[in-house]
């Protein structure tokens, strides 16, 4: 059996007498093909998708901005009244809101109780483009949170006559502040989140994102995931008692927005 035959670089001769390599234009054109292939199907799919139910509800209650105007049509509505926490809404202003594609739905409130408790819950729901969502990685340190500490946790939510464990990511954050008469100060937090679509929860965002891979090129419909975190803050090393306040919090509003219950998680 003769040896395969491969591309040779092609000789050519200048007037000069000079030999010079030409190389086949094989490889690039093939890579080009590639590129082209590639953006064409990225096309078809975006006109021919179909969308996926989400995972928490939508309702026709608009986000207010600082001046109290409505700036929204519709929110995800987190609940007013969770057990003996106080809350009221936060604003979302013009920039927040032109941050993330035209179609993302929010929710946002802010819960405390007596001085010693404060936390804001905050839902970023995808439309019909994914980058709604970030890395956590990036939205903490944008507001000035520095990442100490990543734990992975289970959080137990009533549903009925039953109950089921959430999966949600624990990070331990920390920022330097300004605290009494301008004086410097760290300032720790707990920053709890996790991802729901219409049928599965995970705390990773490279499982999300595979999934949205998989159900897309198999089903032709992208999956609308909401991005779901809660974050409270406290002297440092009250952390644990902090969260433990948090995880009641989380325990008792999520079954009032969250449609899943207990369903199927997503691995990496």
């Amino acid at each position: 059996m003769s040896a395969p035959v491969l591309d040779q670089p092609t000789v050519a001769r200048t007037h000069s007498g000079d030999v010079t390599l030409k190389s086949s234009p094989a490889p690039f054109i093939a890579a080009m093909l590639v590129i082209i292939l590639g953006a064409a199907a990225l096309v078809y799919f975006r006109a021919h998708q179909k969308l996926g139910a989400p995972g928490v509800k939508v309702a026709a209650v608009p986000l207010l901005d600082e001046k109290g105007k409505p700036n929204t049509k519709q929110s995800v509505p987190l609940p007013e009244n969770v057990l003996d926490f106080k809350s009221q809404p936060i604003p979302i202003t013009e920039a927040q809101l032109h941050s993330l594609p035209g179609d993302t739905t929010y929710g946002r409130r802010f819960y405390f109780k007596d001085e010693d408790f404060h936390a804001s819950a905050s839902v970023v729901l995808m439309g019909s483009d994914r980058t709604s969502i970030h890395k956590p990685e990036f939205c903490l340190p944008g507001n000035g949170w520095h990442i100490q500490k990543k734990d992975a946790d289970d959080i137990l939510i009533p549903h009925g006559q039953s109950s089921y464990k959430l999966p949600v990511m624990k990070w331990t954050v920390q920022q330097e502040v300004r605290g009494a008469n301008n004086r410097p100060m760290t300032l720790s937090g707990i920053y709890v989140f996790w991802f729901v679509n219409d049928s599965q929860i995970t705390r990773e965002h490279s499982g999300r994102m595979i999934s949205i891979a998989e159900h897309m090129f198999t089903k032709g419909e992208l999956e609308r995931w909401a991005y779901i975190s809660y974050l409270t803050y406290c002297a440092p090393g009250q952390e644990e008692a902090a969260y433990a306040k948090l995880k009641t919090l989380i325990a008792a509003s999520v079954p009032e927005f969250q449609l899943v219950n207990g369903a199927p998680t997503v691995s990496k």
